[in-house]
């Protein structure tokens, strides 16, 4: 068994935060499908949810879903994907 270091590659990404969903649609040059929040309105205190709790990504692995606070990466290849913020810091600094 050897070790392996991932070769340094510069990424596109755009995190996800709901208030963003026309960016992401520019970004990946096409529309997810939003998952849409089933408790949508207003709650007993009077806040409102979230209408959305995230967003499908089509994926080379099939369909995943990018949920608030997610990055959405542009592959190497122009694939996209989402990836949980805390992997993504462990992986990824800005350039």
């Amino acid at each position: 068994m050897g070790k392996y270091r991932k070769k340094p590659v510069v990424i596109d990404a755009v995190r996800y935060d709901s208030s963003n969903f026309d960016e992401i649609c520019d970004f990946m040059g096409t529309t997810p499908i939003p998952k849409h929040n089933p408790d949508f309105g207003i709650d007993e205190n009077g806040n409102t949810n979230e209408p959305y709790l995230g967003v499908y990504i089509k994926t080379l692995e099939g369909k995943m879903l990018a949920t608030i606070g997610d990055w959405i990466i542009k592959g190497v290849n122009g694939e996209f994907y989402p990836c949980k913020p805390d992997i993504f810091e462990k992986t990824y600094e800005a350039v």
